[in-house]
């Protein structure tokens, strides 16, 4: 079975449907000021009616308040929300009793124990991602879509109970190699299917789409 493919921090109708043309599993979708990927609630509005009901919509958030929440929602309609912060279980539950929505959480990695920190999310979290930690010298790091790869290593032998996704620096150079050591049945993009940062071409997308399918 090929893996399923996230391209993440999608901002225009033409990356959408190259996408999509190209047989992505999940959209995603930045709702985080500080990334060149953030959208507001009017574009990620418009966004979502060029995205099919076959492709799922994910949202991701950084330690998101209620009201973010809500709006996020209602502008998106998202199938997912990742949160990619520093969100404990508890948050977890009260916002999945808020929405009702599949909920993937981020697990940054850069050391051998940091894998095992997903096991607090057993019974909070429908998905894991497992993604590169920045390091502390690395100014003006986002909590994720850095292009930073970890050591996939670290995750080879780990098998949580909870399904999970593969991310951290991934491109079509690479994805096959990761595929292979992980053993990862999904995985994610950003910086690898970009130009500059935010700015996603059809042809890296749709070069990614199929060295994952193909691994």
């Amino acid at each position: 079975m090929s893996a399923r493919v996230k391209i993440c921090g999608l901002s225009t109708r033409e990356t959408i449907e190259a996408s999509v043309a190209a047989g992505a599993d999940y959209l995603g979708f930045v709702f985080f000021s500080r990334s060149p990927r953030h959208l507001s609630y009017e574009k990620a509005s418009a966004l979502a009616s060029c995205a099919p009901s076959s492709v799922l919509k994910v949202a991701l958030t950084v330690d998101a308040d209620n009201a973010t929440l809500d709006a996020v929602v209602a502008a998106l309609r998202p199938d997912i929300l990742q949160l990619h912060g520093d969100e404990p279980p508890e948050r977890l539950v009260e916002i999945k009793a808020r929405y009702g929505l599949t909920l993937m959480k981020a697990i940054c990695i850069a050391e051998p124990e940091d894998p095992f920190k997903a096991a607090i999310y057993r019974d909070s979290a429908d998905l894991l991602l497992f993604d590169a930690k920045p390091p502390k010298s690395m100014a003006g790091a986002l909590p994720g879509g850095n292009g930073l790869v970890f050591d996939w290593s670290l995750i080879a032998g780990h098998r949580p109970e909870t399904p999970w996704m593969l991310s951290g620096g991934l491109n079509a150079e690479n994805v096959g190699e990761a595929i292979r050591i992980t053993g990862a049945e999904a995985v994610d993009v950003s910086s690898g299917v970009e130009d500059g940062p935010g700015r996603k071409t059809p042809e890296l997308i749709e070069a990614f789409i199929r060295a994952a399918k193909n691994a």
